[in-house]
Formats: structure tokens, sequence, C-alpha cells
């Protein structure tokens, strides 16, 4: 058995990130740390965006961003100007050789690529096993999720569970036919028969851009029905039938009410897995650098890494919940509620708003637009 400071469960964007920042103060310099994760991360596998203010921590390799981004549905398309936020985005395969370049050249950590087969605590003890065996830790820091099933299990009457769930394509074209400083947020203009639905697009050339087909439903698609929506929206509404496909993606991220634990005796809990997934947008990137500092200031003060829920935390937890009620027991189409959201409130407000930092006021000002019956019913 052998023991550390501080054990990693998994290395992905949660992980990886609070290791950055261990790496980058003094205070970590001593401390044993051992990262454990099945994977190498040598593809591409995801693609992260965020709106931010201002350069942030992981600036050096953002592979795009945008100062534009339209909204459209049946009755709405505007084009809004994001100062002073913009959109970017972040390449999987960037964000892990970035990361990794960091950490493989601290000495205090140490990488085992192996399969993880339980955690536990013994006592106040936590530990990870593996097939080289036991490994202990003042804390182990865990992002493996529970799978979709067993979140299902723990559900209660009154939570709700969807899938945000999506397939993209990286398209490139032999003319210029795209504006990159202008991306499509969401455009609802297509089938909503299956739950709320809509396409993403994100220029990052004249010649190149992410179209992304995305839905909030409790069911997967087949992957043809995936492929059929993008070639209809590719054909239709981008007006391309000459165009060679670069890269494809998939991803599936749970939107629910399921309240995460944070932790389990001294295994924290972190990324989506420790609920830094936004409910109801299926946000994360901004979530999990908001946690991972979080938990190097507590760490640093001596303190035990998880913070009580604030009144804030329960406030925009109950704002999620109610949206999703909404969209789970179909009270309003998705495609009006962000429309809605989008085309009345200036797109810093509603930025703000699904960052939860705004206050009371407004709170209020932004959701003040979307159907006060049918929320309110929803909220109580």
């Amino acid at each position: 058995m052998k023991h550390f400071d501080y054990i990693f469960s998994g290395g992905g964007c949660a992980a990886l990130s609070l290791l950055v920042r261990m790496c980058e103060d003094p205070f970590f310099a001593d401390k044993r740390i051992l990262l454990i994760d099945r994977s190498l991360k040598q593809e591409n596998d995801r693609t992260w965006c965020f709106w931010e203010k201002a350069a942030g921590r992981f600036e050096p390799i953002v592979h795009h961003k945008w100062q534009k981004l339209s909204i459209a549905g049946d009755h709405y398309n505007e084009t809004h100007t994001l100062s002073p936020f913009e959109y970017k985005m972040i390449r999987g395969i960037d964000f892990y050789h970035y990361c990794h370049g960091i950490i493989f050249a601290n000495s205090n950590i140490s990488i085992l690529h192996e399969e993880i087969i339980s955690t536990g605590n013994d006592d106040v003890v936590p530990f990870v096993k593996t097939a080289s065996g036991k490994f202990t830790a003042r804390y182990v820091f865990n992002s493996v999720m529970l799978n979709g099933n067993e979140i299902r299990n723990k559900l209660s009457k009154k939570d709700h569970y969807l899938l945000q769930h999506f397939k993209g394509r990286l398209i490139e074209t032999d003319h210029d036919v795209f504006d990159p400083s202008t991306g499509t947020l969401m455009d609802f203009r297509i089938s909503q028969d299956a739950g709320t639905s809509f396409v993403y697009t994100l220029p990052v050339s004249p010649r190149k851009a992410l179209v992304e087909y995305t839905l909030f439903t409790g069911d997967l698609l087949k992957q043809e029905q995936y492929d059929a929506a993008l070639d209809d929206y590719i054909a239709s509404h981008l007006k391309l039938s000459d165009y060679r496909t670069e890269a494809t993606e998939f991803g599936i991220i749970p939107m629910t009410s399921y309240k995460f634990p944070a932790r389990e005796g001294s295994i924290i809990n972190i990324g989506t897995a420790g609920g830094q997934t936004k409910p109801s947008s299926g946000y994360t990137f901004t979530f999990i650098q908001k946690h991972a500092a979080l938990v190097i200031e507590l760490l640093k003060a001596g303190q035990f890494p998880v913070r009580e829920e604030t009144f804030t935390d329960r406030k925009f937890r109950w704002y999620d919940r109610t949206l999703l009620n909404v969209l789970a027991n179909k009270k309003l189409q998705g495609a009006f509620v962000f429309t809605e959201l989008f085309r009345k409130n200036r797109i810093s407000d509603v930025f703000g708003f699904l960052d939860n930092e705004t206050s009371i006021s407004r709170d209020l000002k932004v959701i003040s637009v979307l159907p006060k019956w049918v929320f309110a019913k929803a909220s109580l």
C-alpha cells in the first residue's frame, strides 16, 4: 500500500484543471500526488465551449473565439454582440497536451494508467484500488461518474433526469462561406418532435465550422437519426452540398435535479460527479474552473476542501430544478423558453444568470420575460 497527500481518481477536465493549479502554486510543491486514469488522453475526444470576459487561465490554448452569436427560432433571428464577453472554444487534445506538459514536469506527481476498480474510505482514510494495488491519501479527488441507471435509481419523485446529447461534424468547404467572428449558439428552426432540439454552428475559419445537433430529452436517438438531422440542416440552412467532414464528435451530458454528493468521507467529488455541470444548460467548463480555485483556496487555508452550500447555491439550484420541471413535463417548449430569454434580455445578463453570478434583482429581471404562471407552478 502506498500513501499520498492527494490522489486523483480519473484524469478528465476537472482533475487536470485542479492539478495544473497545484503545479503552479508553491504550497503544493512538496505534496505527493498520484493521478490514476485508464486513458492516455491522446485523442481529440471532445470540445469545450464557454463565455468569458477576459483572458482566462487556459487562454493560450483557446482554439477560436467569437465576438457575436446568433439565436434563431421560428419567429426570431438575431445576432448579438457579446461585449464584454467572448465565446471561446478549447479542443480536448489541446487541453490534454497543455495540462500534461505542466503536470509531467513536476517530480512530486506520479501517473498511473490503469482501470480504477473501486474507491472508498477505511475509517477516515480514503483509498483507490487498481490492478497494481491499494493506494491511500489524505484526500481523493474523484471525477468518475455514476452511470445513468445508477443516477435514476437515486432520484426522488420530484427529481428530473434529462440528457443533453449531441453529435457534431467539423466540416470544410473549398470556398469561403463562414464568418469566423460570428457563431450560431442556438438555432431552433428544426423539428422539436423529440423534445428541445437545436443546432449550433461555430466557424473557426472562412471555410471550416463545427456544426452540432443537440437535444435535451430523456432518451438517446439512433446514430442515423443524428446524421439525418445534420444532413438536413447543412443542406437546408447552411445551403451546403459540397463539403468534407474532417472529424465527428458525440457526447452525452446529464441534466438532472439530482444533487450530486460533494463528498463521501474524504473522497471529494469534482467535475460532473461533484455537481459542476449546470443542470439547466449542460455547461461545465467554467464551473470546473471556479470549483478548482475554491479547492486550492481551502487547502491552502488548512480547511476541508468542501464548502458548505450557500444561499446563492441553493437559489440557482432551485432555478435549475424549475426549468427542468418545465422541460421534462413539456409545460412549455424549450425552443420558446430559450429564445424568449435571449430575445427580451441583454445577452450579457443571460450569460451572468447562467453563470450563477447575478443578484436576486437581476435574476427577476431575466426570468420575468417567461410565462409567470407556468414557472410559478413549476417552482412550487
